[in-house]
């Protein structure tokens, strides 16, 4: 769950039940302090445990998808994390203006991939040749062609090897491209269903007032 919330619950909800407690058990019940403290505690655990249990009901109602799926799928958005702190990383080293602006290109695309997985998790299933495969594969190349470009001295083979990994990086470029394409590609549909809908009222033809026909019969 996320932390903020979390801090939330605790603050807001679980806090404020453990002193309460605590009051009510100490001055109304005239328990002990050790009492009153300890039942203060385990009422505090038990309202917050509640709390993010009704939390985390209401975020899989929200994204449709199981306690199981919203686990797996935040597992591996951790894990694509610092692979994409690696990738700018790898990037950023890199000096060659026109290769570094593919880079950025490439870089937004694959940040958006996360940003939208992250907001809404069953998307995620639309991109995992994304995290199993693809931003594996940037991230080696990337260091390997930041590390080749940072050679002092660069022989034939080395230049070979540089535009070899160039290469390979721009159509690894066009395939995360496709990867966002996909993770919108309902999206796309629906607006392209809502487009052919809006032309069907557009282009349907007006009732002509009978007034007005017989007018233009004459």
């Amino acid at each position: 769950m996320n932390f903020f919330i979390a801090l939330l619950i605790f603050f807001f909800i679980s806090l404020p039940t453990t002193i309460t407690t605590w009051l009510v058990s100490f001055f109304a019940l005239n328990n002990g302090f050790l009492t009153a403290s300890g039942i203060s505690v385990v009422s505090g655990i038990i309202t917050y445990m509640i709390a993010n249990g009704v939390v985390k009901a209401k975020t899989f109602k929200k994204y449709n998808i199981s306690r199981k799926e919203y686990v797996y799928i935040r597992k591996n958005l951790k894990e694509a994390k610092p692979k994409l702190q690696r990738l700018r990383k790898a990037f950023f080293q890199v000096r060659d203006v026109a290769a570094f602006k593919q880079q950025l290109d490439t870089l937004r695309v694959a940040n958006k991939i996360y940003s939208i997985t992250k907001k809404e998790p069953k998307r995620f299933y639309q991109a995992e040749p994304f995290y199993y495969s693809h931003l594996d594969s940037m991230v080696e190349l990337a260091e390997k062609y930041a590390f080749l470009s940072s050679q002092p001295k660069k022989n034939s083979e080395l230049l070979i090897s540089l535009q070899d990994t160039k290469i390979a990086l721009r159509d690894l470029s066009h395939v995360i491209e496709e990867d966002l394409n996909q993770v919108l590609s309902n999206d796309i549909d629906k607006l392209n269903y809502e487009l052919d809908v809006v032309k069907k009222i557009t282009l349907k033809p007006k009732n002509l007032d009978p007034n007005e026909e017989s007018r233009r019969i004459k």
